[in-house]
């Protein structure tokens, strides 16, 4: 917490982002500013509400330390920044950014918040870095909503792999400062089939492995193809069985393919070709890096999407990434920032425990889930009497019978 202390002109806000830090990595049920103000020992959550909605602290800055943090702590080999989207379920119309949209984590539309992370992924671990709301165009068409979900005066629309082009040159300018370097970017169909996107990459020198449809077309010295075509015609022996990383069961093998595409501009164009040698299911990738690579090093990148899909997970059952509570854009800046810092902390946690401390025989290596629990219940450990168990259920009551009069008051009066 000391390196973003220095970020809160007061005391009082840097106690309570500390106890909503820790409340973020407790083992509450639901973690919002009720249950984290009750489990801190607070007697009401407007402190917290406070700390989220009006106190003077930039949630862009502490994005920045947790960064730093990351790449202070998780530097290491075949670093690729991967991005991706995640989806938050929500109910009614005036939550920022809301509206229906497809959301992955329902795995169809859904009345959703949708934002665009970017992880950093290294051989020691892995931990997002950077986020950004997705604004659609139902709200950038209306300034008044904007307005009152706290959006400034002059938000404009912006696409996902947008979105994701800002995140990555803000990382690339900062890594460059600290000495940093990062070789590769991975990401899904979203993102590899935007040629903006590809081309900002390949400007700045980033090499990158990103996902396309397989109608997604390309060009070779025979043509012009769509991916899927490509794919019939090659031979059996161009296939090669690799694996794109070590799972929870065992490595995650696949049949790959690799064919050389015939681009104007400067560096090595490839189509990764991935065959599930199960099913025969085709994934397509279109690649790119300023000098030719072996393809198991694109493999390798490929692999490493699924690390934003474990960060997600994590995230939001680790360090309540998705459980925040708000509707207005600031405050929702503030939790996320906040929760991507706690599910930092673990990652850190148990890179360094690996790195100084193997697992014994019979065990496997300190998950962050059990970091987690260790943490809560050997540092922390909070201790409430039961007065201060019936004071909450006392306001709670209370708070609930206010609501309850006023949405009575509210029907009797559209009655009328």
């Amino acid at each position: 917490m000391s390196r973003i202390a220095g970020r809160f002109a007061r005391v009082e806000p840097r106690r309570r982002v500390r106890e909503l830090v820790l409340g973020l990595l407790s083992d509450l049920p639901r973690k919002n500013c009720w249950s984290i103000a009750e489990w801190a020992g607070q007697a009401s959550p407007d402190g917290m509400q406070h700390l989220l909605g009006r106190a003077k602290w930039d949630a862009d800055m502490v994005r920045d330390d947790v960064r730093e943090y990351v790449l202070e702590h998780l530097h290491g080999e075949d670093v690729v920044l991967v991005v991706d989207e995640t989806g938050d379920v929500k109910k009614g119309t005036h939550t920022v950014g809301v509206q229906r949209q497809y959301t992955g984590t329902a795995g169809r539309i859904e009345n959703a918040q949708v934002a665009v992370y970017l992880v950093y992924a290294s051989n020691r671990g892995h931990a997002a870095v950077d986020r950004e709301l997705y604004i659609p165009r139902s709200w950038t068409c209306d300034p008044d909503r904007c307005r009152a979900a706290g959006l400034g005066e002059d938000v404009v629309f912006a696409t996902k792999p947008e979105l994701a082009t800002r995140m990555i040159g803000r990382f690339l300018n900062a890594g460059h400062r600290v000495g940093h370097r990062v070789g590769w970017v991975a990401g899904d169909e979203v993102y590899g089939g935007n040629p903006k996107l590809r081309a900002a990459l390949e400007e700045r020198g980033v090499g990158y492995v990103l996902a396309v449809a397989c109608s997604h077309e390309v060009t070779t010295d025979a043509g012009k193809f769509r991916a899927d075509a490509l794919a019939v015609k090659v031979p059996k022996r161009a296939w090669q069985k690799l694996s794109a990383g070590a799972g929870a069961k065992g490595h995650r093998f696949y049949d790959w393919a690799v064919i050389d595409l015939a681009e104007p501009r400067t560096g090595s164009h490839q189509l990764l070709i991935r065959r599930n040698r199960t099913t025969g299911e085709l994934a397509y990738y279109r690649c790119w890096s300023p000098a030719p690579v072996p393809l198991a090093t694109l493999v390798r990148v490929a692999g490493s999407r699924w690390r934003v899909e474990e960060t997600f997970q994590s995230g939001k059952g680790l360090a309540g990434l998705d459980e925040h509570q708000v509707r207005r854009f600031t405050s929702w800046s503030r939790w996320v920032t906040l929760a991507m810092l706690a599910h930092a902390f673990l990652a850190v946690v148990r890179a360094d425990e690996h790195a100084r401390h193997p697992a014994p025989d019979r065990l496997i290596p300190l998950t962050c889930n059990e970091i987690q629990r260790l943490f809560m219940t050997v540092v922390v450990r909070p201790v409430h009497d039961a007065a201060h168990r019936l004071g909450w259920s006392v306001w709670r009551r209370r708070h609930q019978a206010r609501a309850q009069a006023s949405h009575y008051s509210r029907q009797a009066a559209n009655q009328t």
